[in-house]
């Protein structure tokens, strides 16, 4: 089986691109960073669902959970105070709402989570600026 050269070409773009960005960020840009490719799984993980795709979803929900629980979750400094603690509360009400998502098939879990993380992530970029 072969990939046509066009999807090689925007895979390894867009690898080089993720990785530059990476490179060269500050830690509040990797946050951004983060918080961008957990929304992306997100919605990939609610249109999979809508369509029926269970392969994608399970994939997707699989690293939107890693998103949270190795990369927001792990940023979180206990120098945050009640802030830090309070979005660690978030973050894990949100992965059990996406485990939930992953064995209800539940889509509505899946907007529930967007929902959440949206004005947070919204919240954080605002602090950059």
């Amino acid at each position: 089986m072969f990939t046509p050269v066009s999807t090689r070409a925007a895979s390894a773009y867009k690898r080089v691109s993720v990785e530059t960005s990476v490179d060269g960020a500050s830690p509040h840009q990797l946050v951004n960073l983060l918080f961008d490719a957990l929304l992306q799984s997100l919605a990939s993980a609610r249109a999979a669902l809508e369509r029926g795709d269970q392969a994608v979803k399970g994939q997707q929900l699989g690293k939107a959970v890693r998103f949270i629980e190795e990369g927001l979750k792990c940023a979180l400094d206990d120098a945050g105070g009640e802030v830090a603690g309070n979005l660690r509360t978030v973050y894990s009400y949100a992965v059990r709402c996406l485990t939930e998502a992953n064995l209800k098939n539940d889509v509505h879990k899946v907007t529930e989570v967007i929902e959440l993380i949206e004005p947070i992530a919204d919240a954080w970029k605002q602090i950059g600026k």
